[in-house]
């Protein structure tokens, strides 16, 4: 595969000067909600080993014969439920984020490009760094919308800016944010998500937080996603003054028969109906942006399962999205990664050596 080209970089009175620039990266859609959109799309996303951790002789025969040939239908199904009349829940979201983001910054000072990319599908990775270097940009953030850090979701991105970067010869400079799970403004905007809907709507006999699941094992080998998950909830119940005993955590999507971090989430909601719990609310701290595991899983089929196993109220708080506390937190958050760095408007280093020159000029005459 060729290289991508580089830019142009000059030096002197007539360089353009260097850019700072973000990259929010979400894990990805596919390009429609079609059995064919699904399939490319969770080819790509099975074949990362960070997602499975099985040897590739003994997974990619599954993959290819067996799950790529049944559940992109079903999948597409399950997608065409939640497609918003812009596409894709989670690209409407993370675009209006990244453009809330960029204005957020630019009022506080800020000159900073950001644009989005998705760990699989598109936009990419890659292809977003191509067009920030072919835009000038010599140093990128890379900020992932994953609060807290787990080896298939934080280190995938991480593993994809690796994977760009091997074919440039010339690199930007790089941070990235790992994590950010016990960050005061993103409690903060849990919590404002969490009693803007109990002002509105009431207050639940219990509140469910669900985060994604990952596989048991990871926690075993070290992956502090679940650490991470549990002190989320335990400082936003503070910050909400529950007692330990009036909110749940859980975790969903659990795929494939080996175990997963438990408790899960729809079995639980459906013993809290059984015990008698009339209402519940349930909140996916762990996601930045309304997706078809919050839309799909939870709205639609974990509510239908604890409908169905005897509660008599379900409602589905969304997440944080394009809410002015979360964009607030995530520009705040950025300004830190970023210190350092110039942000601030950049002298036109062409129109500073000729107003030099004429000051020179008019001291000759002189």
């Amino acid at each position: 595969m060729p290289f991508a080209p580089e830019p142009p970089y000059t030096h002197g009175p007539g360089a353009s000067a260097p850019r700072t620039a973000i990259l929010l990266c979400n894990l990805g859609t596919p390009d429609a909600p079609t059995a064919p959109a699904l399939r490319r799309y969770l080819a790509e996303f099975l074949s990362d080993p960070r997602v499975v951790e099985i040897p590739r002789l003994l997974w990619m025969p599954i993959l290819h014969g067996i799950i790529l040939r049944v559940r992109p239908a079903k999948s597409a199904r399950k997608y065409a439920s939640v497609w918003m009349s812009e596409g894709s829940p989670l690209r409407v979201w993370t675009e209006r984020q990244t453009k809330l983001l960029a204005g957020y910054l630019g009022e506080r000072g800020h000159r900073v490009t950001v644009r989005y990319a998705m760990r699989y599908g598109n936009p990419s990775i890659a292809s977003e760094l191509d067009a920030l270097r072919a835009q000038g940009a010599t140093r990128v953030l890379v900020l992932p919308l994953y609060p807290q850090y787990s080896g298939p979701t934080t280190a995938s991105v991480i593993d994809a800016v690796a994977a760009w970067s091997l074919k440039a010869r010339t690199l930007p400079e790089l941070r990235f944010v790992n994590h950010y799970h016990d960050d005061p403004g993103y409690i903060d905007a849990l919590a404002r998500s969490v009693t803007d809907h109990w002002q509105k709507n009431g207050r639940p006999d219990r509140l469910v937080m669900s985060f994604h699941g990952v596989p048991e094992r990871t926690l075993h080998l070290g992956d502090p996603y679940h650490c991470e998950c549990l002190k989320t909830a335990r400082l936003l119940g503070e910050r909400l003054g529950l007692a330990p005993g009036s909110y749940s955590v859980t975790f969903q999507s659990r795929f494939g028969k080996a175990a997963w971090l438990q408790p899960y989430t729809e079995p639980t909601l459906q013993q809290l109906a059984r015990e008698g719990v009339k209402r519940v609310d349930v909140m996916c701290p762990g996601f930045a942006a309304d997706c078809l595991e919050t839309l799909e899983e939870i709205a639609q089929e974990a509510r239908d399962a604890f409908l169905t196993a005897g509660g008599k109220e379900f409602n589905f708080i969304p997440c944080l999205n394009d809410r002015h506390e979360w964009i607030a937190a995530l520009s705040a958050l950025a300004i830190q990664h970023l210190q350092g760095w110039p942000t601030t408007a950049e002298p036109d280093v062409a129109a500073l050596e000729a107003q030099r020159q004429r000051a020179l000029a008019l001291g000759a005459k002189s």
